[in-house]
């Protein structure tokens, strides 16, 4: 195959080769953040401190990693710095500074959209991580949740509403999310499906994940929408919402596994002059991205260049141990129920880009491999075997650094939501959650002096996570 190149391809590849290296030492040079392993001991004190609920403190540790002579986080990477301030600020009650740092996110994201394109010429030579991150799907959906949340807290249910219409409406994230990935990965199949078929075929190869995303419809942005539309006296938006909140469990049976919520029933039920308690408690932390080493097969190449070692992104769940949560409140004591396993929901939309971020990792690897091989057969017909052997040896050591895997990702975001309800006489409450593992209680968070009024929302609002919820385990009831 190789000696049927013309030499005018040979020089484009080896210049191609040669290019890639001189790019990857200017970024070396030039890339002012803190190393991956700078990074995971950062991240194990912060996650210490979440462990702990001490989310003021994981906070501050963010900041001053952030103001290190390595930045936690790059020029690069400043959707994810963001992203997971943001979340810190959340639980740690920072609301308006919370909603700040999401907005900048949300903006980021769609600009890093637009700039995608001309970015794209720089990962296909390098890797992804030589482009500014983009934030995953679930992120732009997710950090608009949390954005709604945020203006409730501060008291405005309108802004509220406006957050979760960029969810909820027709044409809004969810609708968009679905369609970006139907159009998307049958593009790919049908531009690139050769080059897919060779690596799901090829000896040694690993099959890469291809499927449209099951997720389009979101039963925890449903579930506040439908407070707020209550609180808002629009019982026709409510209607509305109810039936795209039964549509989202009846609809993604992959996603949703549990039942409906008793609460929702509550909701649909009404409460006469009874004040009705609604509670939403986040609990655990959702997967993270770690790489994955995959071993390719090519025989068109010779010798020890038919092996390709190519990385990937995965992602790798976070294990816990509690499996129940009760509400306590007056004389009342409930169970919460699953309401959405955001973690399935992180999985299934990061799934079905996976098909796009293997193509480019393979075509990318196989073009380093080809310059690679071009190279060695120069130099040694140059400069004899000895002089391949160093070519090989160079070029493979380059090839190894420039292909790491784009493992860049909000830590902090949620692995479930559980909710419920209860029926209370008008008054002033202490409203307690109580976390259990195997029996024991294992933490306890209280919202103390909580008016909780007939004819208007009641939102007792936690957050625990110092456990990560096995979701087969939770106990409804």
């Amino acid at each position: 195959m190789f000696m049927d190149m013309n030499k005018k391809r040979k020089i484009r590849l080896v210049s191609l080769f040669v290019s890639a290296f001189i790019v990857l030492m200017i970024l070396t040079a030039c890339g002012g953040g803190a190393s991956r392993a700078q990074r995971a001991d950062i991240y194990a004190e912060i996650d210490e401190a979440i462990s702990r609920n001490d989310f003021v403190t994981a906070l501050q540790m963010v900041i001053d990693a952030q103001g290190a002579q390595r930045p936690l986080y790059d020029n690069n990477n400043v959707i994810s710095l963001f992203l997971n301030k943001g979340l810190l600020e959340f639980y740690a009650g920072l609301h308006a500074d919370s909603a700040e740092s999401l907005l900048n996110a949300e903006r980021l994201i769609q600009e890093a959209f637009t700039r995608s394109i001309s970015q794209n010429v720089a990962s296909f030579i390098l890797n992804d991580n030589t482009k500014e991150y983009p934030g995953e799907d679930f992120e732009d959906i997710y950090l608009t949740v949390f954005n709604a949340l945020n203006f409730y807290h501060q008291g405005s249910i309108e802004a509220a509403l406006v957050e979760i219409r960029k969810l909820t409406l027709p044409s809004g994230k969810l609708e968009l999310l679905s369609r970006k990935y139907d159009d998307g990965n049958a593009r790919i199949r049908g531009e690139h499906g050769d080059a897919l078929n060779q690596a799901e075929s090829a000896e040694g190869a690993s099959t890469p994940v291809s499927r449209n995303t099951t997720f389009s419809n979101s039963a925890l942005a449903r579930y506040l929408s439908i407070l707020f539309y209550e609180a808002d006296r629009n019982p026709d938006a409510v209607r509305i919402e109810m039936e795209q909140f039964h549509a989202a469990f009846a609809n993604q049976p992959t996603i949703y596994t549990q039942s409906v919520p008793r609460a929702i029933n509550l909701i649909a039920e009404g409460s006469g002059d009874m004040a009705r308690l609604d509670v939403l408690t986040f609990v655990g932390l959702s997967p993270i991205k770690e790489e994955e080493t995959l071993q390719q097969y090519w025989p068109i190449f010779t010798g020890s260049n038919r092996y390709a070692n190519i990385n990937l992104p995965r992602l790798v769940e976070r294990p816990n141990r509690v499996d129940r949560i009760e509400i306590v409140v007056g004389d009342e004591t409930f169970r919460l129920e699953l309401l959405e396993d955001m973690g399935t929901v992180i999985v299934d939309t990061f799934n079905a880009r996976y098909t796009q971020i293997f193509l480019k990792t393979y075509i990318r690897t196989l073009v380093k491999h080809t310059a690679l091989e071009i190279a060695q057969n120069q130099a040694a017909e140059r400069g004899g075997a000895l002089a391949g052997m160093g070519a090989r040896l160079a070029g493979g050591l380059l090839i190894e650094a420039s292909e790491r895997a784009d493992v860049r990702i909000s830590r902090y975001l949620p692995n479930g939501a559980f909710v419920g309800g209860v029926l209370v006489e008008p008054g002033t409450y202490t409203v307690t959650a109580n976390f259990y593992s195997q029996g024991q209680l294992v933490r306890t968070k209280t919202r103390e002096n909580m008016e909780i009024r007939a004819n208007r929302l009641n939102l007792a609002q936690f957050s625990n996570l110092d456990f990560i919820y096995a979701f087969s385990q939770i106990q409804g009831g």
